[in-house]
């Protein structure tokens, strides 16, 4: 089986700055796209930035310029630095892949998702 698991959400001061980590484990064949998704409280899923497994990027408008996506092919492991954090950033990070692994002798592709880690923004 594969498994996302994201660490390093908190609570932190507006201005401030947090770095999510996303590490991918399990019978993995090959890590396509990464992304990161939020979910404010009463709000839809939202895409944040998302990462090719070539290095592209790609960020939503409320947050170029403030964070940064990137991603280490050799752990599997992808991360958001975020800065200069505001208060509407508040929300539960989710952290998304395109995964492929073994399954009946083919490679499957499927999208998998972590169990997500809450950042608040607050003075």
């Amino acid at each position: 089986q594969v498994q996302l698991v994201e660490s390093g959400g908190g609570l932190v001061q507006p201005g401030g700055s947090l770095r999510l980590s996303c590490a991918a484990s399990g019978s993995i064949f090959s890590v396509n796209a990464m992304a990161w998704y939020r979910q404010a409280p009463e709000a839809e899923r939202q895409l944040v930035a998302s990462i090719t497994s070539g290095g592209g990027t790609n960020y939503a408008e409320s947050v170029k310029g403030r964070f940064t996506i990137s991603r280490d092919n050799a752990k599997n492991t992808m991360y958001l630095q975020m800065n200069s954090l505001k208060p509407e950033d508040t929300a539960v990070y989710y952290c998304n892949a395109n995964i492929g692994r073994w399954a009946l002798m083919r490679i499957r592709t499927d999208d998998y998702w972590g169990q997500g880690t809450q950042v608040t923004v607050s003075s």
